[in-house]
């Protein structure tokens, strides 16, 4: 399940939550559901905005030709290959 950040304007806090991709929360209530925080003093109905995050890519060639850590020797007999 992806994660998400998300923050409420009206008290500044920045949650970070996991849920479907087609879940999109809107309030500060679902948010701290969501999450399983306590909704503190903030009002429930407040709104909240997903914040935009930098996705992982990976490139084709990296798939093809993975680059293995600097502690595997040529045979792969440090234990760190399968």
């Amino acid at each position: 399940m992806p994660t998400y950040d998300y923050r409420c304007p009206s008290n500044g806090q920045i949650i970070e939550v996991h849920h479907p991709m087609d879940e999109q929360l809107t309030t500060w209530g679902e948010l701290c559901r969501a999450a399983g925080r306590d909704l503190g003093t903030t009002n429930p109905e407040a709104p909240v905005e997903r914040l935009l995050s930098a996705a992982a890519v990976v490139s084709s060639g990296a798939r093809s030709a993975p680059e293995y850590p600097p502690c595997c020797r040529p045979d792969g007999m440090c234990g760190c290959r399968e």
